[in-house]
């Protein structure tokens, strides 16, 4: 981890992804999935920030649609102060030089039919910034950072395990010296302990190379070990942002808090009282009225099923989306 404190590189402000679900012989709209419905977030520069929740809850489509591999229905993406939703195609794709990502699937993000050289070298022909023998020494270059054997650049993807797929995906969003990275469940495919190797080398290309980190992810421990700051996503929405340490130490949401409830304790004394939640998690396309997570909550009251909580700031850049939680006296949390 490597929060630098000087400036803020992406502020996402009101982002909304809304799939219309069209019927009929016509076609017609009949309603949309709001899978992102108004998230608000920030990236300051070096830092990582862990984004979490459930399958479902709109984590992947918030990462796409900051990158515009999907294009957004509403709010705004501001990328070093460049509103990214105002560029033309041509404008992305050079921006696309600054932002770069690392895929969840080791073995469908990687082309069949391409030598691991031609994969990791493509962005660099894409943006015309290195060709013939600058560019095989560039690309070998990258696959010894990554933990891979030069030679790997003659070979092709199936050749190869899981976890150094994983680094090959790695070496091709390093080649064009990207500022952020945006890590969609990059380790949830491999094995354990490939994962902490995963992990451990994203750390350590951060601090080399000065990389800001979106790290999506469902494993709690993972995001606790590598973030700096962790926000919480459910059915479309942010309900906690705080740093790590405050989080993982006093949440306030009770979503987050059943989460956290789940993370195994390697302890066979030690037995943590695990919070059950009562079904699954709604359809985005008829969210329940005001909080989305009363219906599953165990601790809601009567007014949480009629008015939507906002985001308050509890003190110390600890946000939570919670009826039940308040600010106090100098920003303190009842």
């Amino acid at each position: 981890m490597n929060a630098t404190g000087n400036g803020n590189l992406l502020e996402v402000r009101g982002l909304k992804k809304h799939f219309p679900i069209r019927r009929g012989v016509f076609s017609r709209v009949s309603g949309y999935v709001r899978a992102v419905d108004g998230v608000d977030l920030t990236l300051r520069r070096g830092e990582t920030l862990g984004l979490v929740g459930e399958s479902g809850s709109g984590k992947t489509t918030t990462g796409r649609c900051i990158l515009r591999l999907m294009e957004p229905t509403g709010g705004s993406i501001r990328f070093e102060g460049v509103d990214l939703l105002s560029l033309s195609p041509s404008g992305m794709r050079k921006m696309r030089r600054e932002m770069q990502v690392i895929f969840q699937d080791p073995y469908g993000s990687l082309n069949p039919r391409m030598k691991v050289g031609s994969i990791v070298g493509e962005p660099l022909a894409i943006h015309r910034i290195a060709r013939g023998a600058e560019r095989e020494d560039q690309v070998a270059e990258l696959l010894k950072r990554v933990g891979l054997d030069p030679s790997a650049m003659r070979r092709y993807p199936h050749e190869f395990s899981g976890g150094q797929r994983q680094r090959i995906g790695i070496a091709r969003a390093l080649a064009l010296r990207p500022k952020l990275i945006i890590c969609d469940e990059p380790v949830s495919a491999l094995d354990v302990s490939i994962q902490a190797q995963v992990v451990n080398l994203l750390m350590d290309l951060q601090e080399e190379f000065s990389l800001t980190y979106l790290f999506i992810a469902h494993d709690l421990s993972v995001v606790e070990h590598i973030s700096d700051r962790v926000a919480v996503m459910y059915l479309g929405k942010i309900v906690e942002v705080a740093d790590a340490e405050t989080l993982y130490g006093d949440p306030k949401h009770p979503y987050t808090k059943a989460l956290l409830s789940a993370i195994p304790v390697p302890d066979p004394e030690s037995r943590p009282r695990r919070i059950l939640l009562k079904g699954d998690l709604p359809s985005p396309a008829s969210p329940p009225p005001g909080c989305a997570f009363h219906p599953r909550c165990p601790v809601a009251v009567e007014s949480c099923s009629r008015e939507e909580p906002p985001l308050l700031d509890l003190g110390g850049g600890h946000l939570a989306s919670c009826l039940l939680v308040r600010p106090g006296p100098a920003g303190r949390p009842d």
